[in-house]
């Protein structure tokens, strides 16, 4: 029998505002699943704000938002549909 592989499908969803990121890099470095990652760009300010370069390991936990001191990032949970 052909062995199947499992898709990993995101749990959660990460909204950013790069334009109230000031590139502090909390939500980086709080994430759990290392989810997140600096980008390359440059906002408006000149900052480098968040990436999500692994959305499958995002569980939406929230940590991102809740370590975020201007508010710029925040997860939500994927509700599964059956």
């Amino acid at each position: 029998m052909p062995e199947t592989k499992k898709v990993k499908r995101p749990r959660g969803l990460v909204t950013i505002d790069v334009e109230l990121c000031k590139g502090c890099g909390f939500c980086i470095e709080f994430c759990p699943t290392e989810a997140l990652v600096f980008s390359n760009d440059f906002n408006s300010k000149g900052y480098h704000p968040p990436r999500v370069a692994r959305p499958e390991e995002c569980t939406g936990c929230g940590l991102c938002g809740l370590y975020c001191p201007d508010f710029a990032i925040f997860g939500i949970q994927i509700k599964e549909v059956a």
